[in-house]
Formats: C-alpha cells, sequence, structure tokens
C-alpha cells in the first residue's frame, strides 16, 4: 500500500497533528511537496501532500482562505500540512475553518519537524511500497512458472485468478475458450468470444479493456504469439484495475503462455512435417509404413473410415494477386481444424502444400462437419480478404487414400469451375453429368462442333441439328427417330449421311456419337 495522511500522523518522528478533515486521513499520498506560492494549483498534478508556512498568504483572511483552500481540493491535493512557529505561532482559526468547511485533510507541522523529513518520510514509504510490489511480482512470477512447467496453461490460469483476486481464461485461434479458472469463469469468458475476434484481427502484440455492467468486472484481453495473426488470447477479469503486483503477475501471464504459444507452434511444425511424410506414404499405396511412422500420434485416425478435404484458393485474377491474403485463408481454414479437434479430442492431419492444403480427418466427426461448413469457410475467407474453394472426398480407409485423394481433388475442380465454396464427391456421384458440361471450355468444344451443322440449317436447306438429336436419342433407331420428327425414314437417313459429309466423322464410331450427343447436351444445358 502507498503511504496514507493516516501513515504520516501515526510516524512517531515526525508528531504530526490533524486539526480538520479526520475522516479523510486514509488517503493515499503520492507524493509531499513544499511551495509557498499564493497560487502553487498550476504546478499540482494531484494526490500531494502540499507543505506551507504561509509566508506569501494571508492566513487570517477568510474570504482569502476559503478561495485558496477550494483551489488546493479542485487540483487534487489530498493534505495540507502547515507549519508553527515560523510565520504563525498557530494555525489561523480562517485557515481551518474553510478546510473543515472543504473537508481537506489539515496537518500541523511542529517547529522542530522540517519539511525534509516529511519528504523523505513519504519518499521512503513509497519505495518500500514499490518494492514490495517488485518482490511480490517477482513472487507471482515464478508461482506461475511452477505452476506452467506442472500443470501447463490450466495451472497457470488457477494461480494467476489467485494472484489478481478475479479470474481468468485462454482462448485458442479461433476464439474459443479453451480452459479458465475459477471454472465458473467459463460462461462469463464466452460472452467475450466477439472481442477477442476483434482483438485477434489486430497484429500482435494488442490488448483492450472491456468494461463490464455494473454488476460485472474489468476484463483486460491480451493477445498471445509474436506472429502477424495471434494464435491465441487471455482475459483476466478483475473488480477494478489491477496495482503493480497484480500488473506483473498479468505480464508474466502473457509472457509463459506467448512462449507455450511459440513452443507449440514448433511442435505443430514438426508435426506438420511428420503429418506430410504420412500423407505421402498413404498416396503412394504405403498404408503400413505410413502407420509405422504415425504411431501414436495419428495411428488412431487411420484405423477407422476417414474423409480428405482438399482446399485451394480461388483461380481468379484478383485472387492470384492476393497471394498473401490466400495464404492467410488456408491458414485460418487449418485453424478451424485444429480448433475443431482439440475441442472434440479427435485426431487430425493438416498438410499445408504451397496453395493447397491437404486435411484428413475421422469420417463423421467434427472437424469434417466444420471444415466442410460453408459459414466456416466463407468466414475464414472474409477474416483475411481471400478466396476458398474446398474439395471433399467419400469415406476411404488406408488402402484407398490415393483414390480419396483424387476424389477430392476432382470435386475441387468442379467447385472452382462452378464458383461453390463446396462440393463433396458424393454429391457428383449421385448426380447427373450434365451440369458439368457447364464449364466454358466445354461449351466452346461443342460450339466449334456442331457449328458447320448449324451453319447449313440457317441456310434453310434443312434441320440437320434436330435430326441428330432425335436419331442420338432413339440410339440410332430409324423408324422411331423418324416418327418423332414427323418425317420418312429414308429422309432422316439422308440427313444423316450429310451429316457425315459436313462432319467428316463416321456415325458408326461410337465415339463420335458420344461427342456429339455431349456437344448436343453442353449447348442446351442449364448452367444455373
Amino acid at each position: 500500500m502507498p503511504p496514507t495522511l493516516a501513515s504520516l500522523v501515526h510516524h512517531s518522528a515526525l508528531k504530526l497533528t490533524v486539526r480538520a478533515g479526520e475522516d479523510r486521513l486514509d488517503a493515499p499520498v503520492r507524493w509531499a511537496h513544499a511551495s509557498e506560492l499564493a497560487d502553487p494549483v498550476p504546478y499540482m498534478e494531484g494526490g500531494e501532500l502540499l507543505l506551507i508556512t504561509a509566508l506569501k498568504l494571508d492566513a487570517e483572511d477568510r474570504e482569502a482562505m476559503r478561495r485558496y483552500v477550494k483551489r488546493l481540493v479542485g487540483a487534487g491535493v489530498v493534505g495540507l500540512g502547515f507549519a508553527v512557529g515560523v510565520h504563525y505561532d498557530d494555525i489561523p482559526e480562517a485557515l481551518v475553518e474553510a478546510a473543515r468547511e472543504e473537508g481537506l485533510p489539515l496537518l500541523e507541522v511542529p517547529r522542530r519537524t522540517p519539511f525534509l523529513a516529511i519528504s523523505k518520510a513519504v519518499s521512503a514509504a513509497i519505495a518500500a511500497d514499490q518494492y514490495r510490489a517488485v518482490t511480490a511480482g517477482f513472487a507471482a512470477q515464478r508461482e506461475l512458472t511452477r505452476h506452467t512447467l506442472t500443470d501447463g496453461p490450466e495451472g497457470l490460469l488457477t494461480a494467476l485468478a489467485s494472484q489478481v483476486d478475479g479470474w481468468a481464461a485462454l482462448y485458442d485461434a479461433s476464439g474459443a475458450v479453451v480452459a479458465a479458472a475459477p471454472d465458473w469463469a467459463g460462461r462469463r469468458a464466452a460472452r467475450l468470444t466477439a472481442e477477442v475476434t476483434r482483438l485477434r484481427e489486430r497484429p500482435a502484440p494488442a490488448s483492450s479493456v472491456v468494461a463490464g455492467p455494473e454488476d460485472e468486472d474489468r476484463v483486460e484481453l491480451h493477445s498471445l504469439g509474436t506472429g502477424r495473426r495471434p494464435r491465441a488470447a487471455l482475459a483476466v477479469g478483475t473488480a477494478s484495475a489491477p496495482g503493480t503486483a497484480e500488473r506483473y503477475a498479468v505480464h508474466s501471464a502473457v509472457a509463459l503462455l506467448t512462449l507455450t504459444t511459440e513452443r507449440s507452434r514448433s511442435l505443430h511444425a514438426a508435426e506438420q512435417r511428420i503429418g506430410a511424410a504420412v500423407l505421402r506414404m498413404l498416396l503412394a499405396g504405403e498404408p503400413d509404413h505410413a502407420r509405422a511412422v504415425a504411431g501414436d500420434l495419428y495411428g488412431g485416425l487411420l484405423d477407422a473410415p476417414f474423409r480428405i478435404i482438399v482446399a485451394e484458393t480461388g483461380a481468379s485474377a484478383a485472387a492470384r494477386a492476393q497471394g498473401e491474403a490466400n495464404g492467410d485463408a488456408l491458414g485460418a481454414l487449418a485453424e478451424v481444424a485444429e480448433s475443431a479437434a482439440a475441442r472434440s479430442g479427435e485426431a487430425v492431419l493438416v498438410v499445408p502444400e504451397g496453395e493447397r492444403l491437404v486435411v484428413l480427418a475421422a469420417d463423421g466427426g467434427t472437424v469434417v462437419d466444420a471444415c466442410c461448413d460453408h459459414a466456416a469457410a466463407r468466414e475464414a475467407a472474409r477474416k483475411t480478404d481471400g478466396e476458398l474453394v474446398v474439395g471433399l472426398s467419400a469415406p476411404a480407409g488406408p488402402i484407398t487414400a490415393s483414390a480419396a485423394y483424387k476424389q477430392a481433388e476432382q470435386a475441387l475442380s468442379v467447385a472452382r469451375r462452378r464458383a461453390r465454396v463446396l462440393v463433396e464427391h458424393e454429391q457428383m456421384a449421385a448426380g447427373s453429368v450434365l451440369p458439368l458440361l457447364a464449364d466454358d471450355a466445354v461449351k466452346a468444344f461443342a460450339d466449334g462442333l456442331l457449328r458447320a451443322l448449324r451453319d447449313h440449317d440457317a441456310t434453310g436447306r434443312g434441320d440437320l441439328v434436330a435430326s441428330l438429336r432425335a436419331w442420338l436419342s432413339r440410339h440410332g433407331q430409324w423408324d422411331a427417330a423418324a416418327a418423332d420428327l414427323g418425317v420418312h425414314r429414308h429422309t432422316l437417313r439422308y440427313r444423316m449421311r450429310r451429316v457425315e459429309e459436313i462432319l467428316g466423322r463416321s456415325l458408326d464410331d461410337p465415339d463420335v456419337r458420344m461427342e456429339l450427343w455431349l456437344a448436343l447436351k453442353a449447348t442446351t444445358a442449364d448452367t444455373a
């Protein structure tokens, strides 16, 4: 505690006597300052004990003393010390009355007590208070370090909450609460998710103060991590602003959690390298070697059906110009997968591959749902001004991992062509092939293949395109196709010979019939 007027009054060597303001002696004293100016207010900062002898004051003028004392109170002066036996044998009654009216503590300083002794006492008390705060801060740092080493972040939060007489919570990269102390603090911390999200959008290190309603606490938020995008955040709730010792504890916790976060990032990078090796072995058809390398790290994931997710940044020119932003979009999606895995206890394999991200996660698990949630993918892209497209494979096992990877790539390709955020391979298998023909390259091919026939029809010399469509739809059955067209079968035969002549290709070739049928479909497919 800093020195107070009461502690100075009780100081045996100073012999101070209280003449007014007895009920305000608990005010802390920031400094003791002697001034004989008639108006010392411009030089006051607030919290001072002002020491005077009234050398330049008419201390017996009641109106002058009222103005003088009122100005001192307005400037935040916490007490007035009057030296008797110098210019006045006793404190003038006018000054005593003015101090009582304003509630300003007035201390009588005996002649044998120099002002310097009071200044030294205040200075020594302030220094002692600072030393106690620093000592307490170092003790808190040692305690927090010990709990971090023995109990991890959860132990640190428990110790920190005790140090600040409040609560503490840790948030992961997605802004979700991963630990809180005491237990009840988890509900309070969860209400700050929006503020944590805003904090994480600022470059680290960053902090902010959230002032709760009157019935709630004051919360400080601190980002954790040294990268451009913070990896986690710490919340500390207290009834009032932390003191010096509590501030040391909070700063120590931020430093320790940042070190833990950076160490976790190093371990995470090593895990990703192992994961990349495991993925390469799976795709190379070596599941036994993949299991041996994965060990306990990913072993459980390889023993059950899993899905492969492949994500890329958008292929537009604007997206390519935003390479850094798009890289962050993939990083944000990786955080979504890892945070979901941490919350659910699922194993997940996340492998960055340049401008592509590969995720291998348990089928039907939380990670797959999180990564394939359209809203989550769009949010990850929005936060980083990037673009994402995601392809999802069908359920697979280690032996069929290569096929699953190809499925995810195919779904990704379709998602990109159709400007979709996500396409699942099962949707492609269960649906029609016709929407796939909406690709511009396919339409260009179809237009080129059929242009000669359309040009012929435009001259009014026949309807070769409609005849070709009817004949192909009837699988080459002349009578049925002619009936659909309302012409004689010999007329239809003549038209098909003209098609062959114009195209220079034989309709007996099944590949030619297939290409023509797809070209007809591509030019009429609904691309909505």
